[in-house]
């Protein structure tokens, strides 16, 4: 009878290094981290709302009159700004294929967008709360901009909305080192 027998190859250790430990295997990088396309698809609709926001809102002339609204100027300036920064740091890491990583960065990414996020989640929050006044309590829309405040408090909740994701992953990957 022809069989065929199994042959037994033997197969080496990996190489150690550094006292014995095996070398880390790095995880897949998930999209929406930063240096990813779905990371900078988020950036990139964090600026886009957060500078719709800020135009809409900075375009009446009666904004200025109200705390609420100037804090959401503010915080979606600010918002814009980081989202710009870095998108402009995720266009280069994935022209360059590079990942980003690295403990530091992450951090203050983390943290950046953890701030950021909670400005303009805060502003959209006290917005919403100034424009519901204005509307149903006082029935003041027909010599205010209720319109325009509305819609950039709606655009200020979604770049938040945009925002938290971007957050969440960093703070995730930092957590999970």
């Amino acid at each position: 009878m022809n069989v065929s027998h199994p042959s037994v190859h033997p197969v080496e250790d990996p190489p150690t290094t550094d006292g014995g430990n095996p070398p880390r295997v790095r995880m897949k990088d998930i999209q929406g981290m930063p240096g990813t396309p779905g990371g900078l698809t988020l950036r990139i609709c964090q600026l886009i709302f957060a500078v719709a926001a800020l135009s809409v809102m900075a375009t009446t002339s009666d904004f200025p009159s109200v705390t609420a609204f100037c804090f959401l100027v503010a915080a979606a300036g600010l918002q814009s700004m980081w989202s710009l920064l870095l998108a402009i740091v995720d266009i280069y890491a994935i022209l360059v294929m590079r990942t980003l990583q690295n403990n530091r960065i992450v951090s203050l990414f983390a943290v950046g967008d953890g701030i950021t996020s909670t400005l303009i989640f805060a502003a959209a929050c006290a917005s919403a709360g100034i424009t519901v006044l204005i509307d149903n309590d006082l029935q003041g829309c027909a010599e205010n901009h209720c319109l325009q405040f509305e819609t950039a408090t709606a655009m200020a909740f979604i770049s938040w909305f945009a925002a938290l994701p971007s957050f969440l992953l960093n703070f995730w990957s930092l957590a999970s080192r």
